[in-house]
């Protein structure tokens, strides 16, 4: 507790299944259900597996960590085999070994952390890894441990001597690695890189990466063999597999690198991603053979499957294989077992689940780069602490209900008819007036009406509401320290192209009734938004497009504007307004969501100041996603002089993962303090409105605001 002495963050993350992933296989070609088998031991999220080779098995089971599990007899009669992945467990994604006893009777799986396995003193530290492999005697992987330039991802791909754990970085300090592969020979790596497009550029789906190979040993001999590629397999050593986005629709390629030859292996009119090799001319890839629509209740063609294709044209169709087992249920990622005569990949445990029944959530205390400030996800949206620290308050994934964390317990505080009707939770910084403002109406819609309202009595659950607004589009409110007033962004002076600027109610009790005057505190042809006031009182943060160059484009991949920067400005003087913080050199890009910590020191953002981590259109639920990146930094500032805090240089990150890490909320207390009654819920399993799933194992998403939402089917 004292460790934590300038308290805690809590945040949401977007994207992230909410039931677990986890690895399972099948034989090629399956027959049912029975023939899937369950990769690990089943604990937290598993998934982005690959098998470790049998030499190299032998040689990880010499560290003394696993010495005493298994022997190189073991793993000569198949009784024991191995496998690499990443897995949460440790609450980071981090990579992990699987040592699995293959015994008929009872099989079972022992699982330990690369830091167990090679020591902490080289995995230690809060970091992402992901896409783990063996190359000879060597773990290749990605890892995001390393800082780069703000607006670049900080992927880059190292590797480990599985002998001496001796570490190197193999991705040149200057560039930008994902999703690396190993050649059969073990002699070279092919990475998808941003190298040649000179980094990341904002995509959001399509990154039009590069594929570069290199050595393994001695000189890397970088070398650029395929333009516009990612995810790279190899089929041979001269040949290489890769997804590749064309028109409409994305495609796996087969490039043969010795003359410079491609072809499309997949047929135009589907989406096939993420192959993996099984060798030169066939290859498993991840499909989806007819697209959905946010609000599809979708049928067996329109869920992601494993399928094998054949580059020679000698397979008249392709091989299907979740198809069998699981139709309704996406799968992904697929890697290659027992020379292709298995295929693995990851999918959600609903399965698990009875027809109908929601889906336990948790809160989960994260690892902090910072020994002084705590850090934990909360299964809601918009956490929100109350001054005093004593109630945290959120928004279930439906933004349906408020839910509220204190000394009663974990309860709902006010419920609407729902979904996408409550979202963005704030409490009134006079602690006494037990007081929290809300966002009702349709989120992410600037054409639809907005209202903030209040609800009282939130403690005592007295679930009734008082309108503050009377018409357009008013969000994201936040009171004065004396909670007499109140900061809000509004479309009521935007016109047509619904601009929205910054105001202040002098009355938050009647807001724009009776005497409620509103007072108008930014003016401009931009959007001000995520408006917050400062601890004194003095300074109001928020984020704003104000500065976007004329000529930039008037969305960013079709959605909002971009150039979200972070300002102040002065709560009694408008025409004092700081930048603070951009995305990029040309603060280009997205950071959003400031909030202030309890002493006024520091601001917390969600930014994509680290870019991306992994292939976007690898994830989870892509094809219903907004933007698949994001995480939690923190500025420290000046809370003295407001021209001190001006385009600050350093910030600090604070979550690495590769969905969207968002909308955070500081409070004093620290994770571990019995003190603050919401600590008391942060181990308790609840089950508030949102995601429901398949008892056969899928899913069916429907859109609410940006976030993903399985809607009951079943």
């Amino acid at each position: 507790m004292a460790d934590q002495k300038r308290g805690s963050i809590a945040f949401f993350a977007t994207y992230r299944p909410p039931v677990p992933l986890d690895i399972f296989s099948c034989p090629i070609p399956p027959t049912s259900k029975k023939d899937e088998l369950h990769m690990t031991d089943g604990v937290s999220y598993n998934y982005n597996a690959q098998v470790i080779p049998p030499a190299a098995l032998k040689t990880i089971l010499k560290r003394p960590k696993v010495a005493s599990e298994a022997n190189e007899d073991d793993v000569d009669s198949g009784r024991l085999s191995g496998m690499i992945f990443v897995s949460e467990r440790g609450n980071l994604e981090t990579l992990h070994i699987a040592l699995r006893f293959n015994d008929e009777t009872a099989p079972k799986v022992k699982v330990f952390s690369l830091a167990d396995v090679f020591g902490a003193a080289t995995f230690n530290g809060v970091r992402m890894e992901d896409s783990g492999c063996i190359a000879g005697d060597h773990l290749v992987y990605i890892t995001t441990k390393d800082p780069a330039d703000r607006h670049q991802p900080w992927t880059a791909v190292y590797k480990t001597n599985l002998v001496t754990g001796e570490t190197d970085r193999l991705t040149p300090s200057e560039h930008s690695d994902l999703s690396p592969s190993v050649s059969p020979s073990g002699k070279k790596i092919a990475v998808a890189s941003f190298q040649r497009k000179g980094g990341w550029n904002g995509e959001i789906e399509d990154l039009k990466t590069d594929i570069f190979v290199m050595n393994v040993e001695e000189r890397l001999e970088r070398k650029l063999v395929i333009k516009n590629g990612g995810w790279p397999t190899w089929g041979s050593d001269n040949v290489i597999f890769f997804h590749r986005k064309v028109d409409e629709f994305w495609g796996v390629f087969r490039a043969d690198i010795s003359d410079g030859q491609t072809s499309r292996v997949t047929p135009e009119e589907i989406n096939a991603i993420t192959p993996a090799a099984i060798n030169a001319t066939t290859v498993a890839a991840a499909t989806i053979r007819q697209k959905s629509q946010f609000n599809d209740v979708r049928v067996e063609a329109q869920y992601r499957h494993i399928e094998i294709f054949d580059s020679t044209g000698q397979l008249q169709e392709p091989i299907q294989i979740t198809q069998k087992t699981r139709p309704k249920a996406d799968h992904f990622n697929p890697f290659v077992i027992d020379n292709g005569k298995h295929i693995g990949y990851h999918r959600c445990k609903s399965d698990l689940l009875k027809c109908g029944e929601d889906i336990p959530r948790q809160f989960h205390k994260l690892d902090s780069p910072h020994p002084d400030v705590g850090l934990f996800r909360v299964s809601g949206v918009f956490p929100t602490f109350s001054q005093d620290g004593s109630k945290l308050a959120f928004v279930d994934n439906e933004f349906k209900a408020v839910w509220v964390a204190d000394s009663k317990g974990l309860r709902i505080a006010y419920e609407t008819k729902g979904p996408d009707s409550i979202f963005s939770p704030v409490w009134n910084q006079d602690t006494k007036k037990d007081l929290l403002y809300v966002c009702m109406g349709p989120s992410f819609n600037a054409e639809k009406r907005l209202d903030i309202c209040a609800i009282p009595e939130v403690s005592r659950c007295a679930k009734h509401r008082r309108q503050l607004t009377i018409d357009f589009n008013n969000a994201f409110p936040s009171t004065n320290p004396d909670g007499t007033k109140l900061v809000f962004r509004s479309t009521r002076d935007g016109g047509d192209e619904r601009y929205k600027n910054l105001y202040i109610m002098e009355d938050a009790e009647s807001g724009e009734y009776g005497d409620g005057i509103i007072t108008r505190l930014t003016n401009g042809p931009w959007i001000d938004t995520h408006c917050q006031w400062s601890p004194r009182g003095d300074w109001i943060v928020f984020s704003s497009t104000r500065d976007k160059p004329e000529d930039a484009p008037e969305s960013d991949n079709d959605l909002d504007p971009g150039y979200f920067a972070v300002y102040l400005v002065k709560a009694n003087d408008p025409s004092v307004v700081v930048r603070v913080l951009g995305s990029g050199s040309d603060v280009a890009g997205h950071v959003n969501h400031p909030i202030f910590s309890p002493d006024g020191k520091s601001i917390v953002v969600t930014a994509d100041l680290a870019a991306v981590s992994v292939d976007p259109i690898s994830l989870p639920l892509f094809l219903h996603s907004v933007r698949p990146y994001g995480d939690i930094f923190t500025i420290d500032i000046d809370p003295d002089d407001i021209y001190m805090n001006e385009d600050v240089e350093k910030c600090n990150r604070i979550t690495h993962s590769r969905y969207e890490n968002s909308t955070a909320s500081w409070t004093t207390f620290s994770t571990e303090d019995p003190n603050a009654a919401w600590n008391l819920q942060l181990d308790k399993v609840y089950t508030p409105s949102c995601p429901y799933a398949y008892c056969d194992g899928g899913e069916t998403w429907h859109m609410t605001g940006h976030l993903c939402i399985p809607k009951r089917c079943c």
